[in-house]
């Protein structure tokens, strides 16, 4: 995911880094909660550095054994997220 994340026409990853943002705020919020920490926001550092953030925190999540929150799990969130990059 991360280098097709590279790969893309600057303007398609702005349109698809929303998406990528919410995951990856989601996946904050949850890793926090797992370990007793208050939820915190994570930065917007822009579309050159939320591919790493959804790195660390897939990492971290999987860690923690955390989902994202939603009604689907980890892997089924990053296979849409994936499906979206196209």
């Amino acid at each position: 995911m991360v280098e097709r994340w590279r790969q893309l026409p600057l303007d398609h990853a702005l349109s698809c880094a929303g998406e990528v943002r919410a995951l990856v705020q989601a996946l904050a919020d949850g890793v926090n909660a797992a370990n007793g920490f208050r939820a915190s926001v994570v930065p917007d550092c822009g579309p050159a550095t939320v591919m790493d953030q959804l790195t660390v925190l897939v990492h971290e999540a999987s860690e923690a054994a955390v989902t994202s929150g939603r009604t689907s799990t980890l892997a089924e969130d990053l296979a849409g997220l994936r499906r979206e990059l196209r």
